[in-house]
């Protein structure tokens, strides 16, 4: 047992956690490891911080590199107030260690558990929830980066209405090249309901429209209380965002990269797109056209985050003096490590530099707050941290011919009936 720190049983799992924390709460546990809520009982005011413990480190070098990835992201995008700031790293035995664990500001839900809740959520809601989502994206793209992962239970908010998107595991740099493009790709595994169709259809180029795409499936779930595309498999899903787009024009059609998924989606029904007036008869009219702009099915003529933030709806929010761009571009050279030696070298040092750097002063500085329209205390409840934590890594079955398998199951679909009723709303 190591003296310097105190052990808890937390999802029965030993946990270690530095002598001034004492544990309070369990709050999720998923594949990646576990979260509990603790205070620093040293302290005058007892701070709280969520305490994530990532376990198997090493046991596939995908989850090394993900543990790595999500590390360097947490610390180089740490000074803005819509993303969850970090506050300490820990290691317990450097020389031989499978476990990281990170020690963060502690929020009291996350949006998915508000949306689940049946608690009603008004229009000023939905405009705070969004606007801080595009303005920690605004700081994230600035930084070179798209999150990939962003959806509900990766945005955390507390009973003020703050909100700070988590989770930077699966995030990766901009990229033009199509080679990069095809790992960028057969890696994601990302929710399938939050994915841009450009993923899914193995389109030339990424960009940061995924990210906003994401965006837009958030707030039609605010609106209608449910997933707008709740896709079964990939062909439902493509299905899903057809019938309620309507079938793009050929200009679309021509940055479908695959062949095979090219003649897919010109193999069905032509369909025109259904107003989203009809899903969310009740919604603001400036909602509905933000949605629409966000929901463009072409990435290119897809809204960027900053002409997002510039849209009516978000008018009463919007301040371009207060919204921050990060200031240094993030590097991610480390992707090209492979070694499991060099991987637990890099991890081991950012751990051990960051200690030295935030040790040096108060542990604990969370960001300044925001006003916002209401606050939601009583819809903030229970263990909120279970989504984010819950993801299962595996790559996509690749087929005989080197293509996904989704895309041979769109091309064994192309006779089948298409989905023509509208989504279910549970």
């Amino acid at each position: 047992m190591d003296r310097r720190h105190r052990v808890y049983r937390v999802f029965n799992q030993e946990m270690y956690v530095e002598p001034n924390f004492k544990v309070v709460k369990e709050l999720g546990q998923g594949a990646y490891g576990i979260v509990c809520a603790a205070r620093n009982v040293a302290s005058k005011d007892q701070e709280a911080v969520a305490i994530k413990k990532i376990t198997n480190v090493f046991s596939k070098p995908i989850l090394t590199k993900r543990a790595l990835r999500e590390i360097k992201l947490l610390i180089h995008m740490r000074n803005h107030r819509n993303i969850t700031c970090i506050y300490d790293l820990d290691i317990i035995n450097p020389y031989n260690f499978n476990e990281v664990y990170i020690y963060e500001e502690l929020m009291e839900a996350d949006l998915n558990a508000i949306i689940k809740s049946g608690q009603p959520l008004t229009d000023a809601h939905f405009q705070s929830f969004i606007y801080q989502i595009l303005c920690g994206l605004k700081y994230i793209h600035s930084a070179n980066v798209i999150h990939r992962d962003l959806k509900p239970g990766n945005l955390l908010v507390n009973a003020d209405c703050e909100l700070k998107i988590c989770d930077f595991g699966l995030a990766r740099g901009c990229t033009e090249n199509a080679d990069e493009n095809l790992g960028f790709m057969t890696e994601y595994v990302a929710t399938r309901w939050y994915r841009a169709p450009e993923i899914m259809l193995s389109f030339s180029s990424y960009h940061k429209g995924v990210d906003v795409w994401s965006v837009g499936c958030i707030l039609a779930e605010l609106l209608g209380g449910t997933p707008l595309f709740k896709g079964k498999d990939y062909v439902h899903q493509l299905n899903l965002i057809l019938h309620q787009l309507g079938t793009p024009d050929n200009e679309t059609l021509s940055h479908i990269s695959s062949s095979r998924a090219r003649d897919y989606v010109k193999s069905l029904p032509k369909q025109k797109p259904i107003p989203f007036q009809v899903n969310f008869p009740r919604a603001n009219p400036l909602a509905l056209d933000l949605l629409s702009k966000l929901l463009e099915f072409d990435p290119q003529r897809r809204i960027s985050v900053e002409e997002a933030l510039e849209h009516p709806y978000l008018a009463v929010w919007h301040d371009p003096t207060d919204e921050p761009v990060c200031d240094s571009i993030f590097d991610f050279s480390f992707e090209s490590l492979e070694d499991i030696k060099d991987l637990k070298r890099e991890i081991l040092d950012e751990v051990l530099k960051f200690r030295h750097k935030v040790r040096r002063r108060a542990p604990l500085q969370p960001h300044p707050t925001i006003s916002v329209p209401q606050s939601t205390q009583n819809i903030v409840y229970g263990n909120p941290f279970t989504n984010h934590m819950q993801g299962t890594y595996q790559q996509p079955n690749v087929g005989k011919d080197g293509n996904p398998a989704y895309l041979n199951e769109m091309m064994a679909a192309q006779h089948q009936p298409t989905y023509r009723g509208v989504p279910p709303r549970k």
